[in-house]
C-alpha cells in the first residue's frame, strides 16, 4: 500500500482552491507547498486557504527552509494552521540550499556543516515549542531565549515532523526524531544555487536507505509520466545523469511508464527499500489518478 502527497503552489485563488479540493478527492494524503521566500508563495498562508475548502487532507511545507526561519515563528504558523484545519498540519523542515534566501534576510549561506547544525537546532526547538515546552538555545547556529508558544496551541498532541534532505548526519538525526524522512535523491547544489546533482544510482540509494531501515520514507518524484514508451520519455534524463534508462526506471524519484509498469515499480520500491510514500508535483494530479486507485 502506497501513500501519495501532492506538492503545488498557488497561481490564483480559484486554481489553488480547486487543486486542494481535487487532491483530497483523489486520495492524496498531504498537500504540500514549497518554501523559497521571494520566489514562491508563503506556505502557511496558502495552506490555511486550502484548509478552508478541505476536511481530511494533511497540510504542510515540503520543506521549510530552517536556515531562514525562526523556531517561534515556525511554531506559531504550524500551530495556527493546525487550529484552522482541525488538526491537519505537519511540520516539514530542511537545511536549505539557495544562497539568495540567506542574503535576503541579511545572512551569508554557511557551509554544509553549519547548515545541518542549524536545521537540527531549529527542528528540535520548533517541535519542543509545539509540544508546549519553554525553549532556550544559545549556540552559534541558533539563539532562542525563554520562548514558549502559549497561544494558539496545536489541536494534535504531536504535530508530525518531516525532515527532507540527503546529508548523512541530518538523516541520522531524522531517523531518531522525525515521523517521515523525505528523500530527494539530490546531491550537491550546483553553481546556480538552485539545481543539484543527482544521486540516483541504485547502489547510492541502497546505501542511503539501509541506514533508515524501519522508518517512513517519502521519495520526492521529479518526473511522472504515463506512457507506453518509457525509453523515449527518459532519454533526456539519461543524457543528463549519465545513467542508463533501464536503471532510471527502477529509481523511486521517477515514475514513468504504463500504469501497470508504475504500479509494479511502486511494489518493487517497497520490497527493495521499504519506500511506501511519494511526493509528486502538480502536473501529476491528473496523471496518477488511476495509479492511486490501484495502490492506495
Amino acid at each position: 500500500m502506497a501513500t501519495f502527497s501532492l506538492q503545488a503552489l498557488p497561481a490564483n485563488a480559484t486554481e489553488w482552491l480547486d487543486t486542494a479540493r481535487r487532491a483530497e478527492a483523489a486520495g492524496f494524503d498531504t498537500l504540500y507547498t514549497a518554501d523559497h521566500p521571494g520566489s514562491c508563495a508563503s506556505p502557511y498562508v496558502a495552506l490555511a486557504a486550502a484548509a478552508a475548502v478541505t476536511s481530511a487532507i494533511k497540510l504542510g511545507a515540503y520543506v521549510g527552509n530552517a536556515g531562514v526561519r525562526e523556531p517561534i515563528l515556525l511554531a506559531s504558523d504550524v500551530a495556527t494552521l493546525d487550529v484552522v484545519s482541525g488538526g491537519r498540519s505537519v511540520l516539514g523542515l530542511g537545511a536549505g540550499h539557495t544562497p539568495a534566501e540567506w542574503a535576503a534576510v541579511g545572512r551569508t549561506r554557511p557551509d554544509v556543516t553549519a547548515r545541518i547544525d542549524r536545521c537540527i537546532a531549529v527542528a528540535d526547538a520548533t517541535r519542543r515549542l509545539l509540544a508546549g515546552e519553554e525553549v532556550t538555545v544559545d549556540r552559534p547556529e541558533l539563539t532562542v531565549t525563554a520562548a514558549r508558544l502559549t497561544e494558539p496551541r496545536p489541536v494534535q498532541d504531536r504535530v508530525p515532523l518531516i525532515i527532507g534532505g540527503g546529508n548523512r548526519r541530518l538523516l541520522a538525526w531524522a531517523r531518531e526524531h522525525a515521523d517521515v524522512i523525505g528523500l530527494s535523491g539530490l546531491g550537491r547544489t550546483l553553481p546556480d544555487g538552485h539545481a543539484h546533482s543527482a544521486r540516483w544510482r541504485l547502489d547510492q540509494i541502497d546505501e542511503q536507505v539501509s541506514a533508515l531501515a524501519g522508518r517512513q520514507m517519502e521519495a520526492l518524484v521529479q518526473h511522472v509520466e504515463i506512457t507506453g514508451d518509457a525509453e523515449a520519455a527518459l532519454a533526456d534524463t539519461a543524457r543528463r545523469t549519465g545513467l542508463p534508462v533501464d536503471e532510471l526506471r527502477q529509481v523511486p524519484y521517477l515514475l514513468v511508464g504504463t500504469e501497470d509498469e508504475i504500479v509494479a515499480s511502486i511494489r518493487e520500491h517497497e520490497r527493495r527499500w521499504g519506500i511506501t510514500r511519494y511526493a509528486v508535483r502538480r502536473p501529476a494530479l491528473d496523471a496518477l489518478t488511476g495509479v492511486l486507485n490501484r495502490v492506495s
